[in-house]
């Protein structure tokens, strides 16, 4: 602001022509004229102006040309004061220069990157650590992290309850609409692509995040993006977005796709879950089915191998059985053709052994002259058995056993001659 501007702000009568400006005791007269007493009231302006650009003309060596012009009159002293005021003047605008320097000093911490510019157009980057630029208006500078991992929400906002249903609704292969949130992960590869190449950056990294889950989910069948395929289907989406994010230049690197949530929409989710739950007994029951199969199956298979097994052993028993007959046939054959009566007669006591051995017999000593009709002592016998059988059963006391009477001697004779005669056809 000019002096003489401040003077009359002040309503001030004085000006730098006045002689008697530097004169102490014509500050006094005017006190006094102003009812003041010296000493007395606020300092003066102009006096603390002049002992201003006394100090600053001692110290850049101003003070010589003072005390020369000192006996020069009031003259002297107003062109002293002119000359310390461009002093002042240039100390300052020195002073403003050097913090105008100093502005253009930054520093950039580890992990991040400092962007330049010149004019609002980008001139260049500068590393982690102190860096200097020239100050506004020509150069402006901007500070980015690329080190921290940045995550765009996608379907969600904050936590799972707060749904985006326009983000999150997409539609299958199968004419199926789905329920999908999850989160990209990314962090910066090129600071300079980040702020000048989009407009919005966080929002084109959104964006394109549900337009490659949009694809994705689009080529994939309900059943496989709800269970077996979330894996694929996120790896899928980030190799997409990635190839994206690097048409648009947007200097952003994806590095995860979490999914949080893929689920049916609320209102047909009862039904889902009821076709789910159908779904579920359908394959319980055909476990089931499967498992009598694994059960059964073997069972019969080994049952049918072994009915085999003896038929095959049955047929080649009976098979050795009539060679074995056979051959006998021949060997008696060709005794018989050489002794008729012996064959023959050991052919009949061979039948008749093979009878008696098979069926039960009753001796009957028929030289006793007994008139006594013997019943059929074998049924008696039988019915004896099945008699004490029952009586076992029911812890009665055993019935008296039923005895068949010794061969006499008259009988053992009979057997021994019958015994020697065979033996002498035989010899004969």
């Amino acid at each position: 602001m000019p002096f003489s501007s401040l003077k009359k702000r002040l309503g001030l009568k004085l000006s730098l022509n006045d002689h008697n400006w530097g004169n102490d005791k014509d500050k006094d007269n005017r006190k006094a004229q102003e009812g003041k007493k010296p000493g007395e009231g606020p300092p003066d302006l102009d006096q603390l102006w002049r002992d201003f650009n006394q100090r600053l003309n001692g110290l850049f060596g101003g003070g010589k040309n003072r005390n020369s012009g000192g006996g020069n009159g009031g003259g002297g002293s107003g062109g002293g004061d002119m000359k310390g005021a461009g002093i002042t003047f240039g100390a300052v605008a020195s002073v403003a220069v050097l913090v105008w320097l100093a502005s253009g000093a930054f520093i950039v911490q580890e992990g991040q990157t400092g962007v330049v510019t010149t004019f609002g157009k980008f001139s260049h980057t500068t590393p982690a650590g102190f860096n200097w630029r020239w100050p506004y208006p020509f150069q402006n500078n901007e500070t980015v992290n690329v080190s921290t991992v940045r995550t765009v929400e996608v379907g969600y906002r904050g936590s799972a309850k707060t749904k985006m249903a326009s983000e999150a609704l997409m539609l299958t292969e199968d004419e199926n609409i789905i329920d999908i949130q999850f989160a990209v992960q990314y962090k910066l590869k090129n600071a300079v692509d980040w702020l000048y190449a989009n407009r919005d950056a966080e929002d084109t990294v959104r964006q394109v995040a549900e337009t490659a889950i949009r694809e994705i989910v689009g080529r994939s069948k309900m059943d496989f993006v709800l269970y077996e395929g979330r894996e694929k289907v996120a790896a899928d989406t980030q190799q997409l977005m990635q190839s994206i994010l690097d048409r648009y230049k947007s200097g952003a690197q994806v590095t995860n796709v979490t999914m949080q949530g893929v689920q049916p929409p609320e209102q047909v989710q009862a039904a889902f879950d009821d076709a789910v739950k159908a779904g579920q007994d359908r394959e319980r029951q055909k476990n089931e089915g499967q498992a009598y199969a694994n059960d059964i199956v073997p069972k019969a298979r080994g049952a049918a191998f072994r009915l085999i097994q003896e038929a095959e052993a049955y047929r080649a028993m009976t098979v050795q059985n009539a060679t074995g007959n056979a051959d006998r046939f021949k060997s008696v054959l060709a005794e018989y053709q050489k002794a008729p009566a012996v064959t023959r007669d050991r052919m009949y006591l061979d039948t008749m052994q093979q009878i008696f051995a098979n069926t039960s017999k009753v001796m009957v000593d028929s030289k006793a002259g007994s008139n006594l009709l013997y019943l059929p002592l074998d049924k008696l016998i039988a019915q004896v058995a099945a008699t004490e059988a029952r009586a076992a059963s029911v812890s009665a006391p055993p019935p008296a056993a039923v005895l068949l009477p010794e061969p006499t001697t008259d009988t053992n004779r009979r057997d021994g001659r019958s015994r020697e005669s065979s033996r002498d056809r035989e010899g004969r």
